[in-house]
């Protein structure tokens, strides 16, 4: 799916409610530009059955004190096993999420602070981190029409 048939997806499947579409198409142009600076059309994400995706605590190298809640997603399956999560448990799987719909969905999540996208196959050790507050700064900058076009949303965000 291209990134515009994923936010297509995104709107048809909200709930109808008459706000959560428009909502969705109104945020659209700031997940799809975060969405084009990563490599992927679609990432592997770990998930309880229940379809929960798993948090992970990552904390700072010399300083225990400082904690981050972070979701992983990779670029592959075989990449899920790279041994930063573990899959071995029967109630995890790994299923692909279209990108946008990660960032859609991280936008909302309550205690997580980013995801970081593992771009390069293989290697679990560099990855790409959005932060939940920039995105959702830019969202509420969106949908305050107090951004920018897209083409000036910061290029480090991802």
């Amino acid at each position: 799916m291209n990134l515009d048939e994923q936010v297509r997806d995104l709107i048809d499947n909200a709930p109808q409610d008459g706000t959560t579409p428009a909502l969705v198409e109104a945020i659209a142009p700031v997940l799809k530009h975060i969405a084009t600076q990563l490599r992927h059309p679609q990432y592997y994400v770990v998930q309880s059955l229940d379809r929960s995706w798993v948090v992970n605590i990552i904390s700072h190298n010399t300083e225990s004190n400082l904690e981050r809640k972070v979701i992983y997603a990779f670029p592959s399956l075989k990449d899920v096993s790279s041994g930063l999560v573990s899959v071995k448990d029967p109630q995890m799987i790994a299923l692909p999420v279209p990108v946008v719909h990660i960032l859609f969905q991280m936008a909302a999540m309550e205690g997580v602070d980013s995801v970081i996208f593992f771009e390069t196959p293989g290697n679990a050790m560099v990855g790409t981190e959005i932060q939940r507050s920039q995105l959702q700064e830019l969202i509420q900058m969106q949908l305050y029409g107090q951004t920018a076009p897209p083409s000036e949303i910061p290029p480090d965000i991802a």
